[in-house]
Parts: structure tokens; C-alpha cells; sequence
């Protein structure tokens, strides 16, 4: 992977970028309306935090070709806060939520992210990858006196017959031409074909007007007080672990499909920064979004400038084109985001299950099932428990010990392995102090000491062979595990 110069993240392949970024904000604005009725809030809140969001970390991020937003991960988090507390105290989250962001990033905890095992990656992609198709079922929905209805008759007809056909002029059209985005094709095209016929679908605008003014600077209408911070921190602290989580595995996705390397620590600087000015301008917060994202990737966009066209873009929806975005249809939108869910899906992980070792495709399951039936820091966190456990369960079954007894009395060991606090049992079931000679040594050439548990265990049978009235000497410790057993105090003979 490359690292990419400042022309290649700003001016490289112009039209093509800002062609992607218009194409992933027409995807933007029924996402973050969505997101915003889910938080029971002014839709416009969602999109003043899409504008803001995307436009600031596309500028100052560490990841071109990232589309950030108002998340609908992250709103689901702060329902509860808005009906017992109301908006005021959601800004205020939102603002607190992003100096935890800048913090994170700040600490240069970014790398973390190269924690996650690739089995939980996949599980996410998975898992988001159901849940953008998922979403899109909601519009094939309607409300009536008696309560929401699913479509039938002409209107479900004409629904499926344009999301159908959206769909085929994006898998159809890269093979005529490469020169447009086929998303953008496709939702111009079906946004005309469904005005010049008039056909009975849903509009952009049946969803909520989203024409606006700018937005306006005003601190959050809280009283600036312990009690306030009490409210505010726990959402605050599940806003930005979901909030991160979700754009540092964005991020790894990015850099894998642009083969080039991005910032994660800056990203997470840039995302806590457009947070908090998204707080304090009346927007929701948010972070990256992977099927926006997989929009822009998919239709060329590369540079900073597909996301800050697609931030713009936002803006000028709000404040001059309502009229002529709030006439797209739904059914267009949603057959694009039903080939972002298909492209996002990672259906070699299916064929590979039966190939890789059981625990990670267990991973995958797990992690895809535990982020469509919950969330996804409880998958990513479950994911990783499962790697690390399985981790940790090899490595304590790999310690193994030769033996090379001579016919002086002496016998020495001469073990081979990790000793954790996993291995510490398995290690000392390979001694035997009641049958071994006077004379005892354990080469420690091939053992690595890892942490207190191994201290502790090989305290423990210095001991067991001091009860048996026998001398055990430790020879050939590593520098660093000498080190570690004096700085621990551990009361064993060692050369």
C-alpha cells in the first residue's frame, strides 16, 4: 500500500470525484432523515450533521474517500436520552461525545484498530451489509389511519418495478460506459421516467421538507453543571466507542479496497472536531457510514474532494435545490442501496467458512448475527472476546518441554512455548519435582514469560522443588524476561 501525496488526495481524476461525491450525497439525505426520525428529532438536524460531518473530515480527516454522517448507529444510541431529557441535552451529548473522539485520537489509540482480527472484519462488513438491505424494507411500508401498512397493489407494483430497474442500470451501464457514476445515472434517470409519467411512488419529500436555512452557533440550552454531566457522559461514552468503532473499521475497509494508507489517529481527531461543531450548530452527531462509503469507492470517488462535494452538496440541498431533490424517488434510492448491500456483502467468507479453522468462521457467524440483532460494539466486542479466547487456548495447548536427563543426577528441561496465564497449568503438569533428580534445570532458551501468571508459576515450582529438598536453577532467560522476573521480585535462581 502507498501513502498518497497532497495533489493525489485533493486534485487527482477532478470530475470523476466530484461526480462520485454528488452521487453518495443523493444517498446521504434519506439516511440521515431516516436516522433523525429514528431519534425523534428535526429531520434538518440530521442533515445540518451530514454537511457538517462529512465536509470537515473529507477536508481534515485521515482517510480520503471516506463519506462520514449523521449515523444511524449512533442515533439509535441516544433515543432514550431525547425523550427524558429533549434536544438540548442531545447536543450536549453530541459535543461531549466528540471531545472524547478528539481524546481518543489525540492519544494515538487509532492503531488499536489493528486489534480487530480479520474474521470480526468480515463479520461487520456482513452484518452492516444486512442491515443497509434491512433498512430499505421500511420504505416499502406506508402510514395509514389504522397504523403502518406494507404496500400492495399498483403503488407495491410500481415500487419493485423501479427499484428493479434502478438496479439493473447500475450493474448494466459500466458495461457501456465508464464515464458516469451508473448510481447517479441510475437515480437521475428514475427520478425523470418517474415524473414525466407520472407514476403513484413515494418522493424524497414524502419523508420530510428538508429546505432549511444555514444553520446557527448556539451552545446547548443545559445548565452547565455536574448533574448535566451525570445525564450526558454515559451516552456521550456509547456514542463515541460506536462512533469510532464504526469508522476505524470503515477506515481498514477503505484502505484495503484504495490499496493506500491512511491516518486512522487523524480521522479520529477529525471526526471528534466535526462532532462537536456539528453539536453546537443544531446537528445530530455521526460518524463514517460503509454503505455511503461503498457509493463513493464504487463510482471513482478517491480524493478529499468526493467527500466535500458530497458535504456541499448537502448544504445546497438545504438551502436552494428542495424542490427538485425532494421530487427523487425512493424506490430509486433504495435499489441503490440494495447493490451497496450485495457489493458490501463478503460472500467469499461464505464460500471460506468450510475452509478456515472452526473458531474464526464461529467469528464470522457470531459477529454477523450479534450486529443485526444488536449493535455493532457489542459484535465487534464479542468478536474479539472469541478471537482472543481461541488465541489464548492454541497457544496454552503449544507448550511443550524436551528432556535430557545424564547419568551424573542431573536432568534439565528444556521448554518450548508462551507461558501466560492460559499455559501456567499445562506448564507445570511437565515437571515432575518428587521423581526428578537433586539437580534440576530449566533451559529457559525457548520460553518466552509473558506476565504476572507466568511469574507466579514459575515462583510456584522453584517452590514445589524446594519442599522436595532438590536445587532448581533457571539458565538462558531472554534479557526482557530477566528483567521482568527482577522487577517482580520473583525469589528463583537464575544465571
Amino acid at each position: 500500500m502507498k501513502i498518497e501525496t497532497f495533489h493525489e488526495q485533493w486534485f487527482s481524476h477532478i470530475r470523476q470525484n466530484v461526480l462520485a461525491g454528488l452521487t453518495s450525497s443523493f444517498a446521504l439525505v434519506p439516511e440521515c432523515i431516516a436516522f433523525a426520525l429514528v431519534a425523534q428529532v428535526n429531520p434538518l438536524m440530521g442533515l445540518y450533521g451530514a454537511f457538517i460531518i462529512c465536509a470537515l473530515t473529507a477536508i481534515f480527516g485521515g482517510r480520503p474517500g471516506m463519506i462520514s454522517g449523521a449515523a444511524g448507529s449512533m442515533a439509535v444510541v441516544i433515543v432514550a436520552l431525547v425523550v427524558q431529557h429533549g434536544v438540548p441535552y442531545l447536543l450536549a451529548t453530541v459535543v461531549l461525545g466528540g471531545l472524547l473522539m478528539v481524546l481518543f485520537g489525540a492519544l494515538r489509540l487509532g492503531k488499536l484498530i489493528r486489534m480487530v482480527p480479520h474474521p470480526v472484519m468480515l463479520g461487520f462488513v456482513n452484518g452492516l451489509a444486512i442491515i443497509i438491505a434491512m433498512a430499505q424494507l421500511e420504505h416499502f411500508k406506508t402510514a395509514t389511519p389504522s397504523g403502518v401498512q406494507w404496500l400492495h397493489g399498483t403503488p407495491l407494483a410500481v415500487m419493485c418495478a423501479l427499484v428493479v430497474l434502478t438496479m439493473l442500470i447500475v450493474y448494466l451501464l459500466p458495461r457501456i460506459t465508464k464515464a458516469v457514476p451508473p448510481a447517479l445515472v441510475a437515480i437521475v434517470g428514475v427520478g425523470v421516467l418517474s415524473q414525466l409519467m407520472h407514476l403513484p411512488t413515494r418522493n424524497l419529500g414524502d419523508m420530510a421538507h428538508i429546505a432549511g436555512s444555514l444553520p446557527v452557533f448556539h451552545l446547548p440550552a443545559v445548565p452547565w453543571n455536574l448533574e448535566t454531566l451525570r445525564i450526558v457522559l454515559p451516552y456521550a461514552v456509547l456514542m463515541s466507542i460506536v462512533g469510532l468503532l464504526e469508522t476505524l473499521l470503515t477506515f481498514n475497509l477503505t484502505d484495503d479496497i484504495t490499496e493506500t494508507v491512511g491516518q486512522p489517529n487523524r480521522e479520529c481527531v477529525a471526526l471528534g472536531v466535526a462532532n462537536i461543531v456539528s453539536g453546537v450548530l443544531g446537528g445530530l452527531g455521526g460518524c463514517a457510514m460503509i454503505g455511503q462509503t461503498m457509493i463513493n469507492l464504487s463510482s471513482g470517488g478517491r480524493s478529499r474532494l468526493s467527500g466535500a462535494t458530497s458535504g456541499v452538496m448537502i448544504l445546497l440541498f438545504i438551502l436552494f435545490l428542495s424542490p427538485l431533490i425532494e421530487r427523487i424517488p425512493l424506490a430509486a434510492l433504495v435499489g441503490v442501496m440494495f447493490v451497496v448491500a450485495q457489493q458490501t456483502f463478503a460472500w467469499g467468507s461464505l464460500r471460506s467458512l468450510s475452509k478456515v479453522p472452526r473458531n474464526d468462521a464461529l467469528v464470522v457467524v457470531a459477529v454477523t448475527v450479534i450486529t443485526v440483532f444488536t449493535d455493532l460494539a457489542i459484535a465487534v466486542l464479542c468478536g474479539i472476546v472469541i478471537a482472543a479466547l481461541n488465541f489464548a487456548w492454541q497457544h496454552a495447548r503449544e507448550i511443550r518441554t524436551d528432556v535430557d536427563e545424564t547419568h551424573s543426577g542431573k536432568k534439565t528441561y528444556r521448554p518450548h512455548g508462551t507461558l501466560f496465564f492460559a499455559s501456567t497449568a499445562n506448564f507445570a503438569a511437565l515437571f515432575t519435582p518428587q521423581h526428578d533428580p537433586a539437580d534440576v534445570t530449566i533451559d529457559c532458551k525457548h520460553l518466552r514469560v509473558a506476565d504476572h501468571s507466568a511469574i507466579d508459576a514459575l515462583e510456584t515450582l522453584a517452590e514445589r522443588y524446594g519442599k522436595s529438598g532438590k536445587s532448581l536453577r533457571f539458565d538462558n532467560l531472554s534479557e526482557r524476561c530477566a528483567g521482568l522476573l527482577q522487577r517482580a521480585g520473583a525469589a528463583i535462581e537464575h544465571a
